[in-house]
């Protein structure tokens, strides 16, 4: 078991393969078998979705409860190890989960036949999609400003691109108070996606 645990890769293999178990356990348990038919697939993608937002929010909420409050604690000749390594390792990962959540999300709700409901926050339903529309547009806003603004101001402060003192400085400026706005969105948008799955907001 150590062997597993030992490598990250070995441990995300495990972790799928045990799913696949209790998938099948369950299934054949329910007498349900093994035929894949339509609420199999949006069962699959919102699993998707959730495995790509628990890691695209977790890791805002590392940078956002951990990185940044504690950067100025960091003695100085110790930060490169921030900046050249552990930073754009997450910020990978970071932007990668939001891309896999919102494409999923979007996969599962067209799968669903609430697409256009959603998009349009209920106007098409008589409000019954208003919940899961805001949850939508929200995360949307959350996912443009990881890829079109965080992004690129982080390359910046990372000394990925180069730039001069200050404009470095205003891009780090920037990354963070994008980063905080994701934070503050998160709240609300994780409100209104539980809300859309309980009933909606009454």
């Amino acid at each position: 078991m150590a062997a597993v645990l030992s490598n990250l890769r070995s441990t995300i293999i495990a972790g799928i393969v045990l799913t696949i178990i209790l998938f099948i356990v369950v299934r054949l348990g329910n007498g349900a078998g093994f035929e894949l038919a339509g609420p199999w697939f949006s069962f699959l993608f919102r699993w998707l979705h959730v495995l790509s937002g628990v890691m695209w929010i977790g890791l805002l909420w590392y940078f956002n409860f951990v990185q940044i409050p504690n950067m100025p604690n960091i003695p100085d000749d110790q930060k490169p190890a921030i900046g050249k390594v552990i930073a754009p390792a997450a910020l990978w990962w970071f932007r990668w989960g939001a891309m896999s959540t919102i494409v999923t999300g979007i996969i599962l709700a067209a799968l669903n036949g609430y697409l256009v409901d959603a998009i349009t926050i209920g106007l098409t339903d008589g409000g019954a999609s208003t919940p899961i529309g805001l949850g939508m547009w929200m995360g949307a806003i959350m996912w443009y400003n990881v890829w079109f603004v965080i992004w690129p101001n982080q390359k910046k402060a990372l000394g990925m691109v180069e730039v001069g003192a200050d404009e470095k400085a205003a891009a780090a400026r920037t990354a963070m108070l994008f980063s905080r706005t994701n934070t503050l969105l998160s709240i609300p948008m994780l409100f209104c996606m539980v809300a859309a799955q309980n009933g909606g907001f009454t």
